[in-house]
């Protein structure tokens, strides 16, 4: 099963991208987050800074797969609700032996949803054993 979050790739260049996920009632894990006043998830928030980290290497480094390495400073905002749009930007910081440290916030409107950092690195295989 392929869980997407992106609907749609806005802007992108070699160092950053601009997608966006639109928040629609009909979507199952809303009914029970909360009950009466549904809200995006932060992990499914989290979740969209992620899949669009890893859009951006596999159009500038290849198709991995990209597994998540690390997730730091993670800060949540402004709640999203069911007809609202969240806008994802992502931005590479650095890149270092596979590993990419990428930045990302997304946005309602003006408002900060969700900011964080995370790396993204190749998935290795696991030593026979």
């Amino acid at each position: 099963m392929r869980f997407e979050l992106i609907d749609a790739v806005s802007e992108q260049d070699a160092d950053h991208i601009v997608t966006v996920k639109n928040v629609t009632a009909a979507e199952e894990y809303l009914a029970d987050h909360f009950p009466g006043y549904p809200v995006l998830p932060g992990v499914m928030m989290l979740e969209a800074l992620i899949q669009s980290g890893r859009r951006l290497l596999e159009t500038t480094q290849g198709p991995g797969p990209w597994v998540l390495a690390e997730v730091r400073n993670v800060r949540y905002g402004s709640m999203v609700r069911p007809g609202q749009q969240l806008r994802v930007i992502v931005e590479l910081r650095k890149t270092q032996d596979g590993r990419h440290d990428l930045q990302g916030r997304g946005l309602v409107d003006e408002d900060v949803a969700v900011q964080g950092r995370f790396a993204l690195r190749p998935i290795q295989d696991r030593p026979a054993g």
